[in-house]
């Protein structure tokens, strides 16, 4: 490729214990936010800050990161314009680089794997 790219690798084990620890239970369903994970691409290169981090945290936020197991980083995102924009900044909030997928993602890869097994 012409432009530097990393690959993430997790294991599926990895997968089924956050599964199990089911971050988002708390948290009630709402048209206009979205669940999401993160996963660190290395150790952070510092230690990683106290939850929650809102995004922005001066006004309203549109990203929320609102916990963490190992090297996932679990929130919520609200559905807008500006989200995107947004999201491009949990790598500077965390000190690490991360790649984000949607909780729903996850949760059908697991889905796959449990059929696998």
């Amino acid at each position: 490729m012409p432009f530097e790219t990393d690959v993430v690798l997790c294991e599926g084990r990895e997968l089924m214990e956050l599964r199990a620890k089911n971050p988002f239970a708390t948290q009630a369903p709402q048209p206009d936010v979205v669940a999401f994970v993160s996963v660190l691409i290395g150790p952070p290169g510092r230690r990683l800050p106290r939850m929650p981090i809102e995004i922005p945290s001066s006004e309203e936020w549109f990203v929320r990161l609102s916990g963490r197991h190992r090297r996932f980083v679990f929130g919520i995102y609200r559905r807008h314009l500006k989200t995107i924009g947004y999201l491009g900044r949990i790598d500077a909030a965390l000190g690490a680089r991360v790649t984000t997928r949607n909780w729903n993602t996850i949760l059908s890869t697991i889905r796959i794997l449990e059929r696998i097994e």
